[in-house]
């Protein structure tokens, strides 16, 4: 049972940074020069002011070479992307995405204001840092905690040194909290030294986005983040949003103050106002503004591109029409009061005119994708339809922190529409469609077989029409899986579009199925959740797991009913399993129980970090039952042990 409980996090074990190796992919083919080109035509290049935007403040740079964990494995290596030192991008990367590369390198500690700095450069995300009274307060502590350590030791390299004394978890994404233990410890918090803030939902959204769907989304945003690929002007470029995430331990110490509306908390002598965005980039987020030193920081909910409304790993499509409406709430609130802006990813704007401007191209950004799409979907087109059909005015366009680099118009387009009306696209033909293996198989049957389809696809593939080649030799690969022909063309047209694809994340997804097409997916064993994540876990979630891995067809026929206990919390639930389906309720005890379980909270924690198991903890008397043993153990038996290396480029094995 210890394996069948692995928990598997999309933003734990997998989201790591990518191969330190030379690439061994192709070169660029002529119609991916060509586009390339054409990029450099169509924006604004000569636009430095990024450039001088995001280095200014520098008060130091992170030293070259490795940074490395307790273990001696690698937690970070800025100095793996030199080769982005290079100017002009090669003919295997999208200009604009190479420009964003460029300015996601530039990495330190920098000056934002009197008693405000950040690292940036050292994790995906920034760590804030502002000097109060006596300590400091922690804005976001990173996703490991040997960069979060590091770079707090930056910072007191070139400041006077000072305890921390507050944490601020802007939101619940674990790159901007995993960190916590290299600046905190738990003694710290227990004792009341350090006190730790976050918004409403905080916890509640933290440990339960990456576990009821854990292994699927770990699997996914190894495409979605490239951590195989290696790192080249071939390869991992970068993620849009930023370089990298770290790898190493990831932690969390619970907020000890919830921020539950907005308003003014005067934390350590500093003014903050609360501004909570609830439903918008995360489900609890809050942004802060600084009226002292005039510094807005605006957290996750604005970048200097267009994010996620729907992410390619997987997770619940985000409320683009509430999210313009935050940006809006503070470019009218705090916009004439504003002269510098600040975000948790990304550089700073650094003058009032630029950061209403900046807001203003923001919040239109977010409003015009959902307006527009949703007038589409009303005018009856589908999906795929809205994807080809929506542009942005010029206006917005040309703004670089528009661009596709994280997020892209297209996916976002198509998010909004299941938000609204969900996968089914009213199509009676697509209402219950062959499954994907045997549709490829009769498709290329009416074709005239699958060598044929081949040479025609190889025909296509030299006009440069990648989007279709890549279509039709997924068909392929799905009718023959050995087909190396069908496998390597595929792979090719993929790896064409990740060459011109402006996206971090759709640049990483090509690279990452042609790469796997050509050499297999790599093996992976199944990685424990941070045992911080599982202290957090509501014992509730705990169920849940077990009932979306109980293998339905195993339990046909069983009727069960189990009554357990959590005798330190002293917490009991009712779990039935019934018509395949396991269902419970907390804080009820049925009254004929085939088996009644007794054990801690702390027992559970040590079985699901693999330090133990069920048999093992009933053989030394730390889980107790009254009743039918066989029971208990015949409901752990129909559990599912998930692959964590599922095959996404071709099909499942039978």
């Amino acid at each position: 049972m210890t394996r069948t409980l692995y928990l598997t996090a999309a933003l734990t074990a997998t989201l790591c940074l990518p191969l330190m190796a030379a690439a061994s992919n192709q070169p660029a083919e002529p119609s991916t020069i060509e586009a390339n080109a054409a990029v450099l035509q169509q924006l604004d290049f000569s636009d430095r002011q990024a450039f001088e935007d995001a280095r200014r403040g520098l008060i130091a740079a992170v030293e070259d070479g490795p940074l490395l964990n307790p273990d001696g494995s690698t937690a970070w290596n800025m100095a793996a992307y030199a080769f982005l030192d290079e100017q002009a991008a090669p003919d295997t990367a999208n200009p604009s995405l190479w420009r964003q590369a460029q300015l996601n390198s530039i990495h330190g500690l920098f000056e934002v204001a009197e008693g405000i700095y950040q690292v940036r450069g050292m994790d995906l995300a920034n760590m804030t840092v502002v000097e109060g009274n006596s300590g400091l307060i922690i804005i976001d502590p990173l996703l490991t905690t040997t960069t979060a350590r590091a770079a707090l030791d930056l910072y007191l390299e070139h400041r006077p040194a000072r305890p921390v004394v507050a944490v601020i978890y802007t939101h619940n994404h674990v790159d901007h909290f995993g960190g916590v233990r290299g600046v905190v410890s738990d003694e710290d918090v227990k004792q009341g030294r350090v006190r730790t803030y976050a918004p409403e939902g905080f916890m509640e959204h933290a440990v339960s986005e990456n576990v009821i769907a854990g292994n699927a989304m770990t699997r996914r945003a190894m495409y979605m983040y490239g951590t195989n690929l290696p790192v080249s002007p071939g390869g991992h470029i970068d993620n849009g949003l930023g370089k990298a995430l770290s790898v190493g331990a990831l932690t969390l110490i619970p907020p000890t103050d919830i921020i539950t509306s907005n308003g003014r908390q005067v934390i350590d002598g500093v003014e903050i106002d609360f501004h909570l965005a609830h439903d918008s980039e995360a489900q609890a987020e809050l942004m802060l503004y600084f009226p002292a030193t005039r510094v807005l920081n605006t957290a996750e909910v604005t970048s200097h591109q267009l994010h996620n409304i729907y992410t390619l790993r997987g997770a619940e499509v985000r409320d683009a029409s509430r999210w313009s409406r935050y940006i809006d709430e503070v470019l009218e609130e705090y916009g004439p009061r504003t002269d510098i802006l600040i975000a948790q990813h990304h550089w700073p704007v650094w003058d009032q005119d630029g950061v209403k401007h900046f807001l203003s191209v923001q919040r239109d950004l977010y409003k015009y994708i959902h307006d527009q799409s949703v007038r589409l979907m009303n005018q009856g087109h589908r999906p795929d339809e809205i994807a080809e059909r929506i542009r942005l005015p010029a206006s917005l366009a040309r703004e670089w922190s528009a661009r596709d680099y994280y997020g892209t118009l297209r996916h976002n387009a198509r998010a909004i529409y299941q938000k609204y009306l969900g996968w089914y696209d009213a199509n009676p033909a697509n209402l219950n469609p062959l499954p994907g293996r045997e549709a490829a198989r009769r498709t290329l049957e009416y074709m005239g077989g699958i060598d044929q389809v081949i040479d025609r696809a190889r025909k296509d593939f030299e006009r440069g029409e990648y989007r279709w080649v890549a279509s039709i030799m997924s068909q392929a690969v799905f009718t023959e899986p050995d087909n190396q022909a069908a496998r390597e063309l595929n792979a090719a047209a993929l790896e064409q579009m990740g060459y011109q694809a402006e996206s971090g994340p759709w640049r990483n997804a090509y690279l990452s199925g042609a790469m796997e097409l050509r050499s297999g997916a790599a093996q992976r064993d199944a990685a424990a959740i941070a045992t911080d994540m599982l202290q957090a876990l509501d014992t509730g979630m705990f169920f849940d797991l077990l009932s979306v891995r109980l293998n339905g067809p195993k339990a046909e026929g069983m009727d069960l009913v189990l009554n357990w206990h959590f005798t330190d919390l002293d917490e009991r639930y009712r779990v039935t399993l019934q018509n395949a389906t396991l269902t419970w309720l907390p804080d009820r005890q049925a009254q004929q129980a085939d088996a009644s379980i007794s054990l801690t909270r702390a027992t559970l924690d040590r079985i699901l970090t693999q330090q133990s198991s069920f048999p093992a903890a009933v053989k030394a008397g730390d889980i107790r039952i009254e009743g039918n043993p066989q029971a208990f153990f015949g409901l752990l038996g129909l559990m599912d042990e998930f692959s964590p290396d599922f095959a996404l480029i071709e099909p499942l094995g039978e």
